[in-house]
């Protein structure tokens, strides 16, 4: 368990997914990548802090309530927005799901909180305006005493076109100390392009860390030191909601188990040998594995991963 007094401070979007499957049925469940990331660590025995905008409606509570369950706090601040998000995903016969979103991201006036050893973003909350540009602003501030972290997760019909959307990708890799992609987000970035040769890229602009994930191939993780590939293990998939962002959650979950979070940690972290390295990816692509075997985003417990 983490000390109450350390925790890792989330920075993104919340929402309701509303899914119509072919049959015309429609549910709803909470999401947003970011908070994913929140729920993952909180399952995980870690203290995380959740800063997003939702609205003081039903399924704001909604939301509040799924993510307490799983012992994450959200920031007072965060309910600020006119309404809660919600992003409708249609399903075709064939599984596949188109999105529209009826979605606004905004951040109050805040500063990142003492006690925050980790600082996080990613996917929607990092590029749309007008939160984005205040989250690029936490995240400067937050260097002075926590590792920065980014996961791009791209939503196309959100974000723009590549071009559009890669300045700001990339000045968020340069923040960051930690950063976790996938083969998919960067071959939608960069066309043609071979993911492991922009991981060496980005790695060597700034990070410690870049980790781009193949789904059920594994990872590959390049540092200052070393490339590392590890596998995924085998499992039963219901679906992929989720994945990477528990995949997310447990990268700074393992990290922080290895002391290696906190900016005085920074040059430690990019001294990561490879079997320390190796520990925590591994772990990562468990969580990862038991968040598909089962419908939604609903990573793993702790105590499930030593079941």
């Amino acid at each position: 368990m983490s000390s109450p007094t350390h925790f890792a401070f989330i920075i993104g979007e919340a929402l309701i997914d509303a899914v119509t499957t072919t049959d015309g049925v429609t549910k709803e469940h909470p999401g947003g990548s970011p908070a994913n990331v929140a729920l993952t660590l909180g399952r995980l025995g870690r203290s995380a802090h959740l800063l997003t905008w939702i609205g003081q409606d039903e399924r704001g509570r909604t939301i509040e309530q799924w993510l307490q369950e799983s012992r994450v706090h959200i920031e007072p601040a965060s309910a600020g927005a006119r309404a809660t998000s919600l992003a409708h995903a249609s399903l075709s016969a064939s599984g596949s799901a188109t999105y529209q979103f009826d979605l606004e991201w905004d951040l109050p006036p805040v500063q990142v909180p003492a006690g925050a050893v980790i600082a996080h973003t990613g996917s929607i909350a990092a590029i749309l305006q007008p939160g984005g540009a205040k989250v690029r602003a936490l995240l400067e501030a937050a260097r002075d005493t926590a590792t920065i972290t980014y996961d791009p997760n791209m939503r196309p019909t959100l974000m723009g076109s590549p071009d559009e959307v890669r300045p700001h990708v990339e000045t968020y890799v340069g923040l960051s100390d930690v950063v976790k992609v996938s083969d998919e987000d960067l071959e939608w970035l960069y066309p043609g392009i071979d993911p492991r040769d922009v991981a060496r890229r980005w790695q060597a602009g700034g990070p410690a860390l870049v980790v781009v994930t193949f789904g059920g191939e594994g990872a590959f993780a390049v540092t200052s030191q070393d490339e590392l590939t590890v596998a995924a293990p085998p499992t039963t998939v219901a679906d992929t909601v989720g994945a990477g962002d528990s995949f997310m959650g447990a990268l700074l979950h393992g990290l922080w188990e290895q002391g290696l979070v906190g900016s005085v940690e920074r040059q430690n972290l990019h001294a990561i040998n490879s079997a320390t390295l190796e520990t925590v990816l591994l772990q990562c692509t468990k969580v990862a594995a038991v968040t598909v075997s089962r419908a939604g985003a609903n990573p793993p417990w702790l105590a499930e991963l030593d079941e």
